[in-house]
């Protein structure tokens, strides 16, 4: 029998990357991708406090692989800051692509981070680019406004709500991640890899009916 887990007013539900190219018919379509929205749209009414991160590249970023010649999606480089994989171009500034899906309906939102809009360096995680050193600035709104627990859902479970979790943990947030209001792209193992890397952080899985 799961945990209940009630709702207050140092809880936020952070919703990551509902965009048109992360669900079916995108340019890094998540599989089963439009399936999160009508369980994100019903949890995200049991919150009075609600933030959105939405995906904000440049034309030409450094993480497509149209950047690199010779490259395909899905092949890793190293980058001054690490290793990165490569993707298809998405989620492009002003473009369709970008925009959130027209079924996302979260009217009461109080903030639309955007994050990767750097040329130079990608950016999974909400609160870090992928540096994991550059802050976004998340944490400090989230402390100033006073939150302590933080729920995830979105796109996608085992790269951006990954680090995103892993990130407010290390940040001092409880972290609780909203499993059947995630959907992963799983690269070579990376769904599994998150579980376990959840496991060993600390960082709770949940269904979406145990919070209320």
């Amino acid at each position: 029998m799961s945990d209940k887990f009630t709702i207050g007013e140092r809880d936020i539900l952070l919703v990551v990357d509902i965009q048109n190219d992360f669900c079916p018919g995108g340019n890094l379509a998540v599989p089963r991708g439009d399936e999160v929205l009508p369980v994100i749209n019903g949890l995200a009414a049991k919150f009075a406090h609600v933030a959105l991160t939405q995906d904000w590249h440049t034309r030409g970023h450094i993480s497509f692989a149209s950047s690199h010649p010779s490259k395909v999606p899905y092949q890793t480089i190293e980058l001054g800051y690490g290793t990165q994989m490569l993707w298809p171009d998405h989620c492009v500034q002003g473009t369709p692509g970008a925009a959130f899906h027209q079924d996302l309906r979260i009217p009461h939102a109080e903030l639309v981070l955007r994050k990767g809009y750097h040329r130079a360096i990608d950016s999974y995680s909400a609160f870090y680019e992928n540096d994991r050193k550059t802050r976004t600035g998340l944490a400090g709104y989230l402390r100033e406004r006073g939150f302590h627990r933080t729920f995830l859902a979105g796109l996608a479970f085992d790269f951006c709500v990954r680090y995103s979790a892993e990130d407010a943990r290390r940040d001092g947030f409880e972290v609780l991640v909203v499993d059947d209001a995630c959907r992963g792209i799983d690269v070579d193992g990376s769904v599994a890899a998150t579980r376990e890397l959840f496991n060993t952080a600390g960082i709770r899985c949940i269904p979406a009916h145990a919070v209320g």
